[in-house]
């Protein structure tokens, strides 16, 4: 199966867990109409919206050319080459060493670096990590992502409601009438850890592609790798707070890749992501020559 079927896949499941919960929760055709209209309505949130609220998640900052040069020139020299619209930059005001792209197509896109970013790699590395970034806004993962952690909160929301209710009263015989007991539970319980689960597994998805998109559009893979090994030893240092629902959207996280620590992380271990990298850049050498 490929990555696009695996992709659409794992959306459909995390739609139809939101609609289950409701179902569960209220109870008949009622609750499963609410259901239905709640996945649609989120998913049409996130199309329009999903630029906007992970920049605001992160408290990005856009700046343009005069503001930050180098960064600039160099989104928009890789944008040119890879022959998409220059993207809206942003800076994100943190020491941590990260960035993401957004935005629903490439034509409304942005793409965000911290200043923790900007000072540690050097220029090829950083332009491995841009390129990646491109490379998620070509794929069109922006929006793919953007909706999963839309939805995985709207689930994980109508649960953490669920939970207020019963522990403070609000969850009276009359005002659940209808509401299955056990879908209450399980909702409370479960719905929240099975979204997280779902929606990990689709930016896991995604990485691999992102990445070898990167070394096509510079020609570097290596550099690629480098990057991801460093930002991978500073961000166990220093991660990159926020709404974890958005951290998938980032190009590493600090979660273990190691046992069941796979299982909870956004993106694939990068030991996995740079032997993958140095394959592409035998693949490449072997091509040009």
């Amino acid at each position: 199966m490929t990555n696009q079927l695996k992709t659409a896949a794992l959306l459909a499941a995390l739609s139809g867990l939101l609609i289950a919960v409701s179902y569960w929760v209220i109870g008949g055709t009622g609750g499963l109409i609410i259901g239905i209209g709640l996945a649609a309505v989120t998913n049409l949130f996130s199309w329009y919206q999903s630029d906007k609220i992970a920049l605001a998640v992160y408290r990005a900052q856009p700046v343009s050319a005069s503001q930050a040069p180098g960064l600039y020139q160099m989104v928009q020299r890789l944008s040119d080459r890879a022959n998409i619209p220059m993207p809206a930059v942003y800076i994100v005001p943190s020491q941590t060493a990260n960035a993401f792209a957004t935005g629903r197509d490439p034509e409304h896109a942005a793409v965000a670096v911290t200043e923790g970013i900007l000072n540690i790699l050097p220029e090829d590395e950083l332009e491995g990590v841009i390129a990646h970034e491109l490379t998620h806004i070509i794929n069109r993962d922006t929006l793919t992502q953007a909706v999963a952690a839309t939805v995985a909160g709207a689930i994980s929301f109508l649960a953490q409601m669920v939970s207020y209710s019963l522990w403070f009263g609000g969850g009276s015989r009359d005002s659940n009438r209808g509401a299955n007991p056990l879908g209450v539970l399980l909702t409370v319980l479960l719905a929240p850890f099975a979204a997280t689960i779902i929606q990990l597994a689709i930016s896991r998805t995604r990485e691999f592609s992102a990445d070898a998109g990167s070394a096509r559009l510079t020609g570097n893979p290596r550099a690629l790798a480098r990057a991801l090994q460093r930002l991978e030893a500073t961000a166990r240092q220093m991660p990159l707070n926020a709404n974890p629902a958005f951290e998938p959207l980032l190009i590493i996280n600090s979660i273990s890749g190691q046992f069941l620590g796979s299982l909870f992380s956004s993106h694939p271990s990068t030991e996995v992501r740079v032997q993958q990298l140095l394959k592409l850049e035998q693949q490449l050498a072997t091509t040009v020559y």
